[in-house]
């Protein structure tokens, strides 16, 4: 019998987990295996490891306990890779010789596949002087451009495709540029943005107040506060992007207020952490807790989660021992602090389980009472640690009881502190799941409710051939097995059909006993009016959230994901987007409507033309061929080459449109040139966006970034069909949707943030 729920899970595991030679053969034969090798590599820090062995692989077992994919994938595995997720970089200091430092940091960091956060409002604005040079700053945008380029150059190195995190507060001179930064496509996509916004500002907002923008003692400029809190909404609103942060009430909640001060997160959100601070995150899998599923009598199980959430706490806190770290700095931090993030998967499912609609009151209370019991589990976990080992290193009795936090703990759990200590600083956060929870069978991700009760995803065979298979909620289908046709109660609700305000009471809920913070995405309606979106975020602020992410789809966000009801046969071939799938080239005709364009790159002598030519199907223009020229010999190769591969890729058909991102993410170590306003890091580059803009003008692509032109009825979502969406950029499917404020495909687990 095999462990897995379902083909996916399976799939999953053997493409993002399974220990393999580098030619591709299997080290781990059985998921079995998997487990073992994870519990056996973090077992190796205790004094009996043969021990703790059999008691890690029970946790592991039947996917009840899920570390974070990077410790999945990597313990074990003697490479040199970090078992943490993510993290927050050095503070960025305002010269030019530290501002590089901490790029090369950064590209450290991410080339061991850790993602990375960094404040930006450290570095002085546009225009500000800089001495002794007689020069004006470029600003911290400028700067972030830099970051974005070698982000992209880390990922086209082949490594784990890069995620970062820019923040920037709500008082510095150049925050209104940061708000619309994204707003131009082309620019720094490898980037989520959040504004840090603070207690002072929003208290400004809500009295319609006067609002100082300052940076260094120096006010440089002074505008309405409600003017600019209205900006970030409509750019959110309508660009998705940024995030906000409120900033003072994280650094107020931290346990470890005391001796250090926050002002960025990891890439989702989810983590806000201190100067070099790291991501060590695992999640308890609710679903897998509940007994007597959908009766009178379902229940969580108490005693089976007070036990899994000890053995995980004591697995995540060997994790800080037994993993590398990209820098000396990471590690001492951990070391000091061995903060870890232990969250849950499968809420929604476990609600759904006991009979309660995920988003109602009862839900919500639920929902904090669980959290609760995880939060107590974890914290006398952590005092029996310390007994055992020692406390972290940083521990002060009355400075920690008196921080974040632990002013709302129970009297026995505090008590139990100040006489033992605690081993781990903070103990407890919500991160994205959607790729582990696709491993555990399909549970619903995180605290997210279910997105789809069941759709039909297309898997790519080895011959090139696209079969059909069903993926089922892990609840639905254990209702399915239970109950056979009956129909699905009442209470079953989905993201597509929840209003915005029952996210935000989920969210709300699950942080009053979550110590760092809750990677969510609100889902609202496109219809959805601006004032009313704009209280989404007033209300989570005023009900104790330390962030808000929404996604509202609309013609620049992606795809809208409406629901129909009415049954429709899919057609045999998928037009999707007008894309034409393809087995054997095209044949050329004799003449094809076409374009040249010209490059000029600094530096180089001789100009390169670009000839690309388009063939019409079904009234619509997309790319046949491209022929590429230039006088410089020191070209003729590789622009015969680049001609040819592209052009057979053209002639091929389908989304082609990843050739344009391909092109964009090649960058010269010599460096690139500014074109036309904008950073391009190399004349392949160059040529990708010529492309690019060529594709666009004849309608092929939507915009710059955006992939293809959509197709109305393209995004329709048919029940028990795949939510249709943007082509994912590693398996082509259209099966692309935010989940925990990341695009993440549904059919392959591939993510944006990683």
């Amino acid at each position: 019998m095999s462990r897995f729920a379902a083909p996916i899970a399976e799939q999953i595991w053997d493409m993002k987990y399974r220990l393999k030679e580098q030619d591709g053969t299997p080290i781990d034969a059985t998921v079995e295996d998997s487990w073992r090798r994870i519990a056996r590599a973090l077992a190796e820090v205790e004094d009996k490891p043969s021990e703790w062995e059999e008691k890690f692989y029970h946790a592991l077992e039947d996917f009840k306990y899920l570390p974070a994919g990077r410790i999945t994938a990597g313990a074990g595995t003697g490479r040199a890779v970090t078992l943490f997720n993510c993290f927050v970089m050095g503070t960025i200091p305002d010269n030019m010789g530290g501002i590089f430092d901490m790029l090369k940091e950064a590209a450290l960091t991410m080339q061991q596949g850790g993602g990375i956060g960094y404040d930006f409002s450290t570095i002085r604005p546009r225009g500000a002087e800089v001495k002794g040079v007689a020069a004006d700053a470029s600003g911290p945008l400028s700067f972030m451009d830099v970051w974005d380029a070698m982000c992209r150059t880390i990922m086209s190195a082949g490594s784990r495709r890069g995620a970062m995190m820019a923040t920037m507060r709500c008082d510095h001179p150049d925050i209104e540029n940061f708000i619309t930064a994204k707003q131009d496509s082309a620019r720094l996509r490898m980037f989520n943005l959040s504004v840090l916004v603070t207690d002072a500002f929003m208290e400004a907002v809500k009295a319609d107040g006067p609002w100082d923008l300052k940076y260094d003692g120096k006010v440089y400029h002074t505008l309405n506060a409600r003017d600019l809190w209205n900006k970030i909404m409509r750019a959110t609103y309508d660009y998705a992007e940024p995030g906000v942060i409120f900033i003072d009430r994280i650094n107020k909640m931290n346990n470890l207020n005391y001796v250090e001060q926050i002002a960025a997160t990891n890439p989702c959100g989810e983590q806000p952490l201190p100067p070099y601070g790291a991501c060590l995150l695992g999640s308890i899998n609710l679903a897998r807790l509940v007994t007597n599923p959908f009766e009178g009598n379902a229940a969580l199980d108490p005693a089976k989660l007070d036990e899994l959430v000890r053995l995980a706490v004591r697995m995540m806190d060997n994790v800080v021992d037994a993993s590398r770290f990209p820098l000396e700095a990471q590690r001492e931090e951990a070391q000091n602090k061995r903060r870890i993030g232990l969250g849950v998967t499968g809420l929604a499912d476990a609600l759904l389980m006991l009979g309660l609609r995920y988003g109602s009151e009862e839900a919500a209370a639920q929902t904090e009472a669980w959290m609760k019991l995880i939060a107590r589990a974890s914290y006398l976990a952590s005092v029996d640690l310390a007994k055992e080992k020692g406390a972290f290193p940083l521990f002060d009795a009355e400075k920690y009881l008196n921080s974040g936090n632990m002013l709302q703990m129970d009297d026995d759990v505090r008590e139990a502190i100040r006489k033992h200590g605690i081993r781990n600083a903070l103990l407890t956060s919500i991160a994205p799941t959607g790729t582990i929870s696709l491993y555990a069978g399909n549970v619903s991700s995180g605290i997210e409710p279910v997105f789809a009760y069941a759709y039909t995803r297309k898997v790519l065979q080895p011959d090139g051939s696209r079969t059909e298979e069903e993926v089922v909620d892990y609840a639905v289908q254990m209702w399915r097995d239970k109950f056979g046709d009956k129909p699905l109660p009442d209470y079953f609700v989905n993201a597509q059909t929840l209003a915005p305000m029952d996210h935000v009471r989920m969210q709300a809920a699950a942080q009053k006993w979550i110590d760092s913070s809750i990677s969510k995405t609100i889902n609202c309606p496109e219809d959805i009016p601006f004032e009313e979106f704009k209280s989404v975020y007033m209300e989570a602020w005023d009900t104790g959230c330390k962030g808000c992410t929404t996604y509202r789809p609309n013609d620049v966000t992606g795809s809208v994901l409406s629901v129909s009801e009415k049954e429709e046969k899919a057609p045999e071939v998928d037009q999707g987007a007008e894309v034409v799938y393809l087995t054997e080239p095209l044949d050329r005709p004799a003449a094809l409507e076409g374009s040249t364009y010209k490059i000029k790159w600094p530096g180089s002598e001789h100009a390169i033309y670009i000839t690309i030519n388009d063939i019409v199907q079904g009234g619509h223009r997309r790319p046949f061929e491209v022929f590429i020229n230039s006088k410089n010999m020191e070209h003729f190769a590789w622009t015969v080459a680049l001609t040819r591969m592209v052009s057979a890729v053209f002639r091929r058909g389908g989304d082609v449109s990843f050739v344009v991102e391909e092109l964009k993410a090649v960058f010269d170590p010599r460096g690139g040139a500014w074109m036309q306003g904008k950073y391009v890091p190399s004349i392949l580059a160059a040529i990708g966006g010529v492309i690019e803009r060529h594709m666009i003008a004849t309608g092929f692509l939507e915009g710059e970034g955006m992939g293809l032109k959509s197709d109305p009825e393209a995004e329709k979502m048919i029940v028990g069909e795949a939510p249709r969406g943007k082509a994912c950029p590693s398996c082509g499917s259209y099966a692309m949707r935010m989940v925990e404020g990341c695009m993440t495909c549904a059919d392959c687990g591939h993510s944006k943030c990683g």
